[in-house]
């Protein structure tokens, strides 16, 4: 009797072993990764912001892992040169300008010649019309008008051509300033992209010159996964595509994402070694890239898993 009950005993402690066996293997298959269709990393567009000035950083205020926004003021590199050199081309235009002839108060007194020519020429006219004045009288009267407009003229045209000469003058010097103002503009270091400070180059008080890297930035609010697949799992994808993307938490424990797929390659290249794709034997494969909202847990670098809907 007892060992009949041994017998049992034993025989449902295998069933059951059976069953945890299966179960876990059903998990483990359900886990594995040929569930996932391709993998791959997280990457961003990474720009990396230069200075456009030559200089001391008299004002450089970043840090890594600091979030900055387009048009945030970063600092600045020492222009002090720069302006001082502006205000001695304004004073050259205000010296310039200051030349330029007043031509009404230049030709006023001409004019008031001429009008007095004109009531003597008119006085002339009636007094001749009496038989007062010989028409000798009235011819000059007439001369008279006529040099005093002349020389209106002449005077007129002498400093309408200086006017000319020193406006000339002038452009080349407000086309300085135009430069001036563009190098002083360059030298605010001001943020162009949206994201997050990857790598600092450079520290305050530091001399820079045009050209010098001062920090990496990139977009971290979505990121990129580059994945790659064979040739026969082309027809499974297209651009615009919805997918499932998979992060690691460690533990067997995963996060997942919505995805789509925004390119894929025209070319085949050869599998890189650190990304294994579902028919790990492939030679040649595409990549593709999924854009992937952030919600502050993917990093770029990090590993994650795509499945194809």
């Amino acid at each position: 009797m007892n060992s009949e009950k041994s017998f049992t005993g034993l025989a449902s402690i295998k069933r059951l072993t059976v069953l945890i066996t299966v179960a876990a293997a059903l998990t483990s298959c359900h886990n594995s990764d040929d569930d996932w269709d391709a993998a791959g990393a997280f990457e961003s567009v990474e720009t990396i912001i230069s200075t456009e000035a030559n200089g001391t950083l008299m004002e450089f205020n970043i840090e890594e892992g600091q979030t900055k926004k387009v048009g945030d003021w970063i600092g600045y590199v020492d222009s002090a040169q720069l302006y001082f050199h502006k205000k001695q081309l304004e004073a050259q235009i205000v010296s310039t300008i200051s030349q330029v002839p007043n031509i009404p108060v230049q030709v006023a007194s001409l004019y008031a010649q001429l009008s007095d020519a004109e009531i003597n020429q008119k006085r002339m006219e009636r007094l001749l019309k009496a038989d007062a004045a010989t028409q000798q009288q009235l011819d000059d009267a007439n001369t008279q008008v006529e040099v005093f407009k002349k020389q209106i003229d002449a005077q007129k045209s002498a400093l309408g051509i200086t006017t000319a000469t020193l406006e000339k003058e002038v452009a080349p010097l407000q086309r300085q300033i135009d430069q001036v103002d563009d190098q002083l503009q360059k030298c605010k270091i001001i943020n162009p992209v949206n994201g997050t400070v990857l790598t600092k180059y450079a520290e305050n008080h530091e001399v820079v010159t045009e050209g010098k890297a001062l920090y990496k930035i990139a977009p971290t609010d979505t990121l990129i996964l580059r994945a790659y697949v064979t040739g026969n799992q082309l027809d499974m994808i297209k651009l615009g595509q919805t997918v499932t993307v998979r992060t690691d938490m460690g533990e067997n424990k995963y996060r997942h994402y919505t995805g789509v797929i925004y390119w894929i390659s025209d070319k085949s290249e050869f599998t890189p070694k650190t990304i294994p794709t579902k028919d790990e034997r492939a030679d040649l494969v595409y990549a593709i890239k999924v854009r992937v909202p952030n919600d502050g847990y993917i990093k770029i670098g990090m590993y994650g898993d795509v499945k194809f809907h």
